[in-house]
């Protein structure tokens, strides 16, 4: 917008300069030329009277006042009699035929001529005035003047030239004032940009509204700030109310599972006793899903982040997760760097999404297949990787896979949520995650997370050891 507002002032100044400097030049042009055309004018008809007694008398012509102007002004001087044959030319021999050309023709019949034409001799555009040398009505003969119109023209040029200077100067003028007064317009809506632009980033505090911006403007960012404070208040309640909920679920299916377990030792084997475990299956199944939705409410609430040393916890996670693999009969490798790979993250939130990923893989690969866990460095960020060999996904299961309770079957065990809160964790720390095929088969989760450089008392410490 400022640019767009600069563009305008700057339009508008032009046209404004337009509109006058143009009329200005074409007015000192025309009248550049008017003076210096009367001013030839004049001298020819002085000239003309100094001749006009000789024509009329038949005396012989006295050279000397038209070579004397000539010496004086460059100009040419032609003085022809009554046929149009020359008797006097400052730069030619006499008697040549002079009547062919229009301006001694016209100035013949008694009337002056002016004008300005090219000449492919001298290369220059002459003003000639030719006038006629006349005394009691007839007309004895002509005097024509040719001067050099250079002169004048390279007045009107340098005018020209320096009203496009003056205009230059003016348009850096309002360049350097318009940004400023453009900035000064635009800085409250760039608090609001500033604004709208944290909301979509998920921070719902907004700033009190600039107290000087036009009224609109502070009308549009008090209703910006009513609109946060009611956004902020309802997914609050949302949160708070997931977590409430699935705390106070926690309680009641604990005790119901642990009456369920003793049920089914009290009934034996049996139909009953068969019942009785499966609904412990469910209890434990909704139990899981309590603990996921509470994970994903924490996931979800921002918190700040710190520099986590993601390759130490990938280790740590990948000997925890062994015994399971090996239960599973699933070989569970680590590639990359043990320690030393830093990136910011939510605290304890690496650890969950390694601890989502790893079951998912675990759960998907199948006997004597082999699950990687690699940590390693791109520009400016971090990437961790979990890669299985089980069945994969399809495009669309890979899209829809994100979502809140999707699983890909039935049949899948979980409650649908790990990924998701894997996907939370990893936005909250302002990192990404996303599933790709693996070559050869089988799943890749990749989670990129911003880089980061290891704390202070950490270097310190790596140092010391050193």
């Amino acid at each position: 917008m400022t640019r767009r507002l600069l563009v305008g002032y700057l339009t508008i100044t032009l046209i404004v300069l337009l509109a006058f400097e143009i009329p200005l030049a074409i007015f000192y042009s025309q009248r550049e030329e008017e003076r210096f055309t009367t001013r030839v004018e004049r001298d020819a008809v002085v000239l003309s009277s100094f001749y006009e007694d000789v024509l009329d008398a038949g005396a012989e012509n006295d050279p000397a006042p038209a070579m004397d102007y000539a010496d004086r002004t460059g100009a040419r001087v032609v003085v022809t009699d009554a046929e149009g044959l020359s008797l006097l030319d400052t730069d030619q021999r006499t008697g040549r035929d002079f009547s062919t050309r229009p301006e001694v023709g016209q100035a013949l019949t008694g009337s002056r001529a002016t004008g300005i034409r090219h000449s492919d001799t001298l290369g220059t555009d002459l003003l000639f005035v030719a006038v006629p040398i006349a005394s009691g009505g007839t007309v004895h003969g002509v005097l024509r003047l040719t001067v050099d119109a250079h002169e004048v023209f390279q007045r009107v040029e340098r005018f020209w030239l320096s009203l496009a200077a003056m205009a230059l100067v003016v348009l850096a003028a309002v360049a350097v004032v318009g940004w400023a007064v453009a900035r000064s317009v635009t800085r409250p809506l760039r608090q609001l940009q500033t604004s709208a632009r944290r909301f979509a980033e998920g921070d719902l505090s907004v700033p009190p509204p600039p107290t000087e911006a036009p009224e609109e403007v502070q009308a549009l960012a008090h209703a910006m700030g009513v609109m946060a404070g009611r956004l902020d208040e309802l997914i609050g309640k949302q949160r708070a109310f997931v977590s409430d909920a699935s705390h106070q679920l926690r309680t009641p299916l604990t005790a119901l599972r642990l009456r369920l377990e003793n049920l089914e030792a009290r009934l034996g084997d049996g139909g009953d006793a068969a019942d009785a475990e499966a609904a412990i299956d469910e209890t434990r199944r909704l139990s899981e899903l309590v603990d996921d939705l509470l994970k994903l409410a924490q996931a979800e609430q921002a918190a700040a982040v710190e520099p986590i040393d993601v390759a130490t916890v990938a280790a740590q996670r990948a000997d925890t997760w062994s015994a399971l693999a090996d239960v599973s009969s699933v070989t569970l490798e680590l590639d990359g760097p043990q320690s030393g790979v830093w990136a910011t993250a939510v605290p304890g939130s690496v650890e969950q999404i390694l601890d989502n990923l790893l079951d998912n893989a675990v759960s998907a690969g199948p006997e004597g297949s082999s699950v990687t866990v690699s940590v390693g460095r791109r520009p400016g960020s971090v990437v961790m990787a979990v890669c299985d060999r089980g069945p994969g996904l399809s495009d669309e299961a890979k899209e829809r896979a994100l979502e809140r309770f999707w699983r890909g079957s039935q049949a899948t065990p979980g409650t649908g949520l790990g990924l998701p809160i894997a996907h939370s964790l990893a936005e909250a720390a302002g990192g990404t995650l996303t599933l790709s095929d693996r070559p050869g088969g089988g799943l890749t989760a990749q989670v990129t997370l911003p880089e980061t450089s290891a704390p202070q008392d950490d270097r310190e410490r790596t140092t010391s050891e050193g």
